[in-house]
């Protein structure tokens, strides 16, 4: 793929990723509640995500941990059928990350790279997005590590029980 249609679909995903982070902010459509992840539906256009916060967060710089400001932090998988987003993953950390930097998911040992925009980091392709969630739907939690703009470096641990049971829900209720 070209270097400028990549970043056309990275562009492209980022706004649904935005898109559906403002909607999670402002949705009050919970629709279930799978232990430690929700479902959000919305329509116009159809939207439907699980999501999650994280159970463990280390702020640390220098070495030190740190304590510091940080907005909502969010992992979520989340599918728009207009847009054909079907199983997209993203994380925000709650800040704006470094420029140019990526930010390290592992889950049971398995390591995954998320690019960065502002404050959201998502795959680079929708293959990694599958080879994430099936990941996922094995591990009991996942470990995202990033580093803010102002050199702080984060580690959010997020469980990962009820997530087969929440995104298999979200896909369904959006037709996927």
């Amino acid at each position: 793929m070209a270097i400028g249609k990549t970043f056309g679909v990275v562009m492209g995903l980022a706004t649904l990723v935005a898109t559906g982070a403002m909607a999670q902010e402002q949705s009050t459509n919970r629709v279930a509640a799978k232990t430690d992840w929700s479902v959000f539906v919305e329509d116009n256009p159809t939207e439907c995500w699980s999501v999650s916060t994280p159970k463990e967060t280390v702020n640390s710089r220098d070495g030190r941990v740190v304590a510091v400001n940080r907005g909502q932090t969010l992992l979520m998988v989340f599918y728009r059928p207009s847009a054909g987003a079907k199983g997209q993953v993203a994380f925000t950390g709650g800040y704006p990350f470094a420029s140019g930097s990526t930010v390290t998911m592992n889950i049971s040992g398995n390591s995954f790279e998320l690019f960065t925009e502002g404050e959201w980091a998502w795959p680079a392709t929708v293959e990694d997005d599958a080879k994430i969630i099936t990941a996922m739907k094995r591990g009991a939690d996942a470990v995202v590590s990033g580093r803010s703009g102002r050199g702080t470096s984060t580690k959010d641990t997020f469980s990962l029980l009820g997530f087969t049971a929440a995104v298999e829900d979200a896909a369904k209720r959006c037709g996927s």
